[in-house]
């Protein structure tokens, strides 16, 4: 079964834009929890113009799923945080600093020894780990030889070709998954998935053991209610 972790992260944005706390960002993330989620995942920035350091102590407070934190292990103020607050899971991405979003995935023969030095600590503190990987065998291969559990597949450019032609679209993924099982990782997904392109892609990428949505699943919201869009996005993994 693939499991559901909300990012809310864009709840966190709601929040600032007016300062004080409505929305609830930790009632949010229990509602969640409440209404079918299977995880709650934030990506904190030095910035904190969405998720502050502040909310992923309390999180990790209030959480009773799997709590998965994204973000840049090259940035020692993350990597502190992680260790302190040793969450289920941690993803690790290679955002430049004041990165609007995630984009890409690690180059993982170009920074194998980097990357093996930054797993390393997540590791020794039983923190299970995941990088981001795009959907290239030689990525995925290399990133076996890292020391991470997982890879976390970025998906945009698979959201990007689904309208067209979603065989294709889906055709690298597929065969990255396969290997990734092959070499005994465990397979994440996140990046634009949505109720348009997620029953797709769960039905042609095996195994799948979880994807991270956000701002889809927020924008749903919007018009069908939080506690219906997560049952919503829950039957899509079905």
């Amino acid at each position: 079964m693939t499991r559901l972790s909300v990012n809310i992260n864009k709840i966190a944005t709601l929040r600032n834009s007016r300062g004080g706390n409505n929305p609830d960002l930790i009632q949010v993330a229990l509602d969640c929890e409440r209404f079918g989620a299977q995880g709650i995942t934030v990506h904190p920035r030095p910035d904190e113009r969405h998720i502050r350091y502040a909310d992923v102590y309390a999180l990790k407070k209030a959480v009773k799923t799997e709590f998965n934190i994204e973000g840049n292990p090259l940035e020692a103020s993350f990597v502190e945080l992680v260790l302190a607050v040793k969450p289920e899971q941690v993803t690790l991405v290679p955002d430049a600093l004041g990165q609007i979003t995630s984009n890409h995935g690690w180059d993982t023969i170009q920074h194998q020894e980097l990357l093996k030095r930054l797993i390393a600590p997540f590791k020794e503190a039983g923190i299970r780990t995941s990088i981001f990987v795009d959907p290239v065998l030689e990525m995925v291969e290399a990133a076996a030889t890292t020391g991470t559990d997982r890879i976390e597949l970025y998906t945009e450019p698979y959201a990007n070709d689904f309208p067209t032609n979603p065989t294709q679209a889906v055709a690298a993924y597929r065969k990255a998954a396969f290997r990734a099982h092959q070499l005994g990782l465990g397979i994440n997904a996140g990046h634009d998935l949505s109720l348009e392109n997620l029953a797709f892609f769960q039905a042609n990428v095996n195994p799948l053991n979880e994807v991270s949505i956000g701002h889809a699943l927020i924008c749903d919201a919007l018009y069908y209610g939080l506690e219906n869009t997560i049952q919503l996005y829950r039957r899509q993994l079905k």
